[in-house]
């Protein structure tokens, strides 16, 4: 991989890493809920969780998915309900009393983990995806366990900033929000939008 693909592939990560979608949602809610500290566990989730769908892709794995109707629908059946489970337990997330902190919730940090490494790594339009950007910044001449290692490491880090702001913003307006009602506004909110994104990628469809 010459310097120039690299520097194609690392303004690549940022357009991914910023486009909005169900891990933005995932750092926002967890961010709002438990605040900064404490959601780092679910942004290293995703992380791990994008990894993976890395790995499957260079494996060759994912072109697998794209040939199995049943393996690419039971993954994308999978996704879309635990979105929706995830937006159902943010609505229905306690409310605090006025006047104590408005960080809520008893997720540890194993939990909050596996939730955003699940956010990533069941969503198939993500492997999919990875499986028709990746080729294109491999160069078939080199080897390829090192080019894979490096966009891997790139994403790595592009997503970790770019989730990483997302929680901290989400973790900072909250400490404004500090009103019983404007917390269960938010949460309602959070929760209605890991929703959407689920019934977003249950309209997914393989391309023909």
């Amino acid at each position: 991989m010459t310097f120039e693909t690299w520097l194609a592939f690392f303004a690549a990560s940022w357009l991914i890493s910023l486009s909005p979608g169900a891990g933005a949602v995932s750092c926002m809610a967890a961010g709002l809920r438990y605040g900064f500290a404490r959601a780092i566990a679910n942004i290293f989730g995703l992380q791990m969780g994008i990894l993976l769908v890395m790995a499957v892709a260079a494996a060759g794995l994912g072109a697998l998915l794209a040939a199995s109707t049943t393996a690419f629908l039971v993954i994308k059946w999978v996704g879309v309900g635990y979105l929706v489970w995830l937006g159902v337990q943010q609505w229905r997330s306690a409310t605090p009393v006025a006047g104590t902190t408005a960080h809520t919730g008893n997720g540890t940090r194993r939990e909050l983990f596996l939730q955003g490494f699940l956010v990533n790594a069941t969503n198939p339009k993500g492997i999919l995806f990875m499986l028709a950007v990746l080729p294109q910044f491999i160069d078939p001449n080199r080897p390829q366990l090192p080019q894979y290692a490096i966009c891997a490491a790139t994403l790595f880090f592009t997503d970790l900033v770019v989730m990483s702001a997302y929680t901290v913003f989400a973790s900072r307006v909250l400490r404004l929000l500090r009103q019983p009602r404007q917390i269960r506004w938010m949460n309602r909110t959070f929760g209605g939008l890991f929703v959407a994104a689920g019934a977003l990628l249950a309209t997914f469809k393989r391309a023909a």
